[in-house]
């Protein structure tokens, strides 16, 4: 299937405390179809609110200009005031490239959607990052230097004429900067002080950037900060009677966000101060979440290899994350959003065990063996993992603990693969009688209908496929825990094997039904080859697993 194309916006507004000046700009948002509205995160300290919208590049950018349109039209930036910097009623309104989308095609979004507010709305505004005019535009801090106080004569000087709008401030509206750049995240660090100066010290230590000071000559020496691509200030929040650390983590490979949180706790320690936990703004990516939680539990020496949600919980638990209000992960990771959208994707894994096997039992073709294979398969690779965390925990095992979390960190990747699979052979299935629904009278539309047909059925039968290379992988679990795991489990190990066997072979039947209707000769024939060597691998080594497992019982 193709990839779908998916442009985030993140446009960020002056007005954090009025609500209803809030839902109105919001609602511009959701006239525009095709566009998801993920989050809204108001600040009223900083009294500014982050939204984030996502969807099919045309129509992100319609949204992201009714919205600025409608914030001009409620935001006065004369009458505001709030802890972050900002220039305009829509401060600034970055475009993300999430899937199917290169770059540089974002940036000519934006540089489209500033021309568009210049002409019609009468704003001006500059681009940055990626979509910037010139080198020195790139960065944001640079272009809000003034803020709104001293943006209109800014404006005058030859060097900072905006690159779109009219050459006249407007005093209501302010300036606004749009930009096309890489997925940012905003991420505030609590600590035990109300003091903005010692707050703005630790930003200074972890920033980039890092500090400037004046030598008695007159020239500037600047020490760099810890921390790549990242930027950073100190303020204090009068609503929860705390300053922060305020960072934005413009590369999470660089800096990841674990990594920020456990440095500002060195760098605040060195200085007296204790952080007691921290916020996130807006949405995170998945990943962000399971790499901290992974980086917490190796810490302590224990095993990684626990589920998704296990490791959602200790990132958010390990960074205080629900320290100043409640963070529900389900509506603060992007991915997690997309998906409440997507119910189709897991109808089947979500359901309870007894309602899979009664819709499994209802007269409906689908789910069917494929699916139920993919099922048994997971659960499997469960069992070995199962094997693996026991045995990483095991007193007296300490100094192999990390043997068996690689094990059992394995064992989850095949797992959570193999029910992703469940879901995908129905869909799989569906596909081809979605083809079969195709009209069927001319010959354009025969040729049509088989062709469509045709391809659905080689999904059908990749699908099985995966189902077969992933279950046998879980085999390198299954036997690793077989030898060396816990020994009152082997027997748990043993059942696993015989799961991950019986799903190879199920999988296969799958293929071989499915390639009966296939006209090319070649796929065919190399599926069947495929199909038939996982198969003869599975069944070797189920048989050397469960002859191991009778040893070790002395059966």
């Amino acid at each position: 299937m193709p990839t779908p194309r998916l442009l985030e916006c993140v446009p960020n507004f002056s007005e954090g405390r009025d609500l209803a000046k809030i839902a109105l700009i919001t609602a511009e948002i959701e006239t525009v179809e095709g566009v998801q509205l993920l989050n809204v995160d108001p600040g009223r300290a900083t009294n500014r609110t982050v939204v984030t919208l996502v969807g099919e590049p045309e129509a992100v950018v319609e949204a992201a200009f009714r919205a600025i349109r409608k914030a001009a039209e409620i935001i006065d930036m004369r009458h505001h005031t709030g802890e972050h910097p900002r220039m305009g009623a829509t401060d600034v309104c970055p475009l993300v490239p999430i899937s199917g989308i290169p770059m540089e095609e974002a940036a000519r979004f934006a540089r489209q959607l500033g021309e568009r507010v210049g002409r019609e709305l009468g704003i001006s505004g500059y681009f940055y990052e990626e979509a910037a005019t010139r080198p020195e535009r790139r960065n944001l801090s640079h272009i809000r230097a003034g803020e709104y106080e001293g943006m209109e004569a800014k404006m005058r000087l030859p060097e900072w004429a905006p690159d779109f709008g009219p050459a006249t401030f407007n005093a209501g509206a302010g300036a606004t900067v749009i930009g096309a750049r890489d997925f940012l995240v905003a991420y505030n660090i609590n600590l035990n002080t109300t003091s903005t100066r010692r707050a703005n010290a630790i930003a200074f230590d972890l920033r980039e950037s890092g500090r400037s000071t004046k030598n008695p000559d007159g020239t500037t020496t600047t020490q760099p900060g810890l921390l790549k691509s990242v930027k950073g200030i100190g303020w204090y929040i009068e609503e929860y009677g705390i300053a922060q650390v305020s960072l934005n983590l413009t590369n999470i490979r660089d800096t990841p966000v674990h990594v920020a949180f456990d440095t500002a706790v060195k760098a605040a320690d060195a200085r007296g101060i204790r952080v007691t936990g921290s916020e996130l703004v807006g949405l995170v990516p998945l990943n962000a979440l399971l790499d901290a939680g992974r980086y917490f539990l190796e810490k302590q020496q224990r095993s990684v290899g626990v589920s998704e949600a296990e490791l959602v919980k200790i990132a958010v638990r390990s960074l205080g994350l629900d320290e100043l209000a409640p963070f529900d992960p389900q509506e603060r990771v992007i991915e997690y959003k997309l998906r409440q959208n997507d119910t189709a994707a897991t109808r089947l894994v979500s359901m309870s065990l007894t309602a899979l096997a009664d819709e499994t039992a209802s007269e409906s073709p689908a789910p069917g063996g494929g699916s139920i294979a993919a099922a048994v398969g997971a659960l499997g690779a469960a069992l070995g993992t199962m094997v693996a965390n026991l045995s990483a925990h095991k007193r007296g095992w300490d100094d192999r603990w990390a043997f068996f979390s690689d094990h059992a960190a394995h064992g989850q990747r095949r797992k959570d693969a193999l029910l992703a699979l469940v879901d995908a052979d129905t869909a799989a299935f569906n596909r081809i009688m979605a083809g079969f629904g195709l009209p069927n009278k001319t010959d354009g539309e025969k040729a049509a209908r088989k062709a469509a047909i045709q391809e659905a059925t080689k999904g059908a039968i990749e699908t099985p496929l995966r189902v077969m290379e992933e279950s046998l992988a879980s085999f390198d679990v299954i036997e690793a825990m077989v030898e060396h795991g816990q020994p009152s489990s082997v027997t748990d190990a043993g059942v696993g094997a015989a799961c991950a066997r019986t799903a190879v072979l199920g999988a296969a039947l799958n293929v071989q039904v499915n390639v009966a209707d296939l006209e090319d000769a070649a796929f065919k024939a190399d599926a069947l080859a495929r199909a038939a060597r996982m198969l003869a691998e599975a069944e070797e080594r189920e048989k050397a697993v469960l002859a191991k497992v009778r040893a070790k019982l002395g059966v």
